[in-house]
């Protein structure tokens, strides 16, 4: 059971990992303003968020056989597949608890950023 937590948290995380790269592009491209980059790296995480959310609350409806989880899994580490469908689905929802709570304080702490800069007026200057 330790083994099927630990590959569903090194494939969500992969997956969480890609997208943060993603985010983080947009946010460089941006970063001419900085207030810019803080608001769409802001409502993109807040999408990351919602996927994550969404993937926690449907049942798995593929084929556990076909997830990453399970092909990372040793064949001696694999549960019996009468329970493996349910062990392995209960893991990958654990996993997406976990990093949507992370992205959702990161989120927090870039929107805050955000804002303070909002005020502040950083980067509402026009180099002309």
């Amino acid at each position: 059971m330790e083994k099927l937590h630990e590959v569903a948290f090194v494939s969500v995380g992969r997956a969480v990992g890609f997208a943060g790269l993603g985010i983080l592009t947009v946010m460089i491209s941006l970063s001419f303003d900085p207030v810019l980059a803080l608001k769409s790296g802001g409502v993109l995480l807040l999408i990351l968020l919602a996927v994550l959310l969404l993937r926690t609350r449907r049942p798995v409806l593929r084929n556990f056989r076909d997830t990453e989880a399970w092909l990372l899994l040793d064949k001696a580490d694999r549960p019996d597949e009468h329970y493996a469908a349910r062990l392995l689905a209960r893991a990958l929802q654990d996993a997406y608890v976990w990093f949507a709570r992370w992205i959702a304080g990161l989120a927090c702490l870039v929107w805050i950023a955000a804002v303070t800069l909002g005020v502040l007026g950083v980067g509402a200057e026009t180099h002309f």
